[in-house]
């Protein structure tokens, strides 16, 4: 059981970039540290070496055929790992990096396979989150970064998150508070001729077509494909109970939250501020705003995990709309529940 060394970094003072500069010493040193960034906590290694990265696969317990990012320090790094930039990746870096948002371009071979899983493209963004560029900076190092969790699991919001996932198995976790999306990134395949969302996530696509125009929503990956990007293909982002979406209006989620107490399971319910006010349960919890998503997106995976610490046998979610950032956030509730309930 390794010794997980622990920072708090509440600014890039003097005291936080020694611990900066101790954690960019261990990624060298190829180890496994977590970082805040502005979407998700990610658990970063050396993106050139198998070895390292294969200690992301064993802390996390992820399948191998699972790509992971690779974070930079700037955009004019990606010509250093890629063949070519294309005109469509170009106009989205320029609109939306440093951010939420991955790129998907032919990789040039510098990267390690087990980063790519062998494929032959890869997929790069630029944190925006002050610490983890001033990581990736000290270091001057490409860094693969999945979620710092427990493969499956609530992505991590906050760093005790990590540190209840992976205590002992990293060598280190920057405590930066709480991210801000609260969501991972949009992943785009810019190499078809028209761009492909992989996966939903800060940048929405409505976001995305004003600067490229048409794209496309990829809904297609079966079990037996290999995936482009992280999300795609497992579970993903699961509590520890029964997730069920219920969709329907407050009268139809009051029957089901009714049905399961009465085959005697204690239910928790995860609900808008909207939806609060027209239910009943012994256990509620609330979540954001269906009128402001960007609540729901920072709140979501915190919410899922806190329901861990309750006695609850299952969780009931209401649904959003699939418009604007509500189509990652069901899309990461989707992934994460057992079953729909339709009225």
């Amino acid at each position: 059981m390794k010794q997980t060394k622990y920072w708090t970094v509440k600014e890039i003072d003097r005291e936080g970039q020694q611990a900066i500069n101790q954690a960019a010493n261990l990624l060298k040193q190829q180890e496994v540290i977590a970082f805040p960034t502005e979407t998700v906590y990610g658990l970063g290694a050396d993106a050139t070496s198998s070895q390292a990265v294969s200690n992301i696969f064993a802390a996390k317990g992820r399948p191998s055929d699972n790509p992971l990012i690779v974070h930079l320090a700037s955009s004019e790094q990606i010509g250093q790992y890629v063949t070519t930039i294309t005109p469509i990746a170009k106009k989205l870096i320029d609109a939306f990096m440093p951010g939420p948002l991955t790129i998907i371009l032919a990789s040039n071979g510098k990267i390690a396979a087990n980063v790519t899983a062998g494929l032959d493209t890869i997929g790069i963004r630029i944190p925006d989150h002050p610490i983890a560029r001033a990581l990736l900076k000290e270091a001057n190092l490409p860094i693969a970064a999945p979620s710092a969790n427990t493969s499956g699991k609530p992505s991590p919001t906050s760093a005790v998150h990590v540190y209840n996932d992976l205590n002992g198995k990293i060598a280190g976790i920057i405590d930066g508070g709480p991210t801000g999306v609260g969501l991972e990134s949009t992943v785009v395949d810019c190499t078809t001729e028209v761009p492909v969302v992989l996966r939903p996530g800060g940048v929405t696509q409505e976001q995305l077509e004003e600067v490229t125009g048409t794209l496309v929503l990829d809904h297609s990956i079966k079990k037996e494909d290999q995936p482009k990007a992280p999300g795609m293909k497992y579970n993903h982002y699961e509590p520890e109970v029964p997730l069920y979406l219920v969709d329907g209006d407050a009268a139809f989620i009051q029957s089901q939250i009714d049905r399961f107490e009465i085959e005697g399971k204690k239910v928790g319910v995860m609900v808008s501020e909207e939806l609060v006010a027209h239910v009943t349960a012994s256990n509620m919890k609330i979540i954001g705003s269906q009128a402001d998503l960007t609540t729901v997106a920072v709140h979501l995976y915190d919410t899922l995990r806190a329901f861990n610490k309750t006695d609850v046998d299952i969780i009931l979610a209401e649904v959003y709309p699939k418009i604007g950032l509500g189509e990652a956030i069901m899309n990461r509730l989707e992934k994460a529940a057992s079953q729909l309930i339709l009225q």
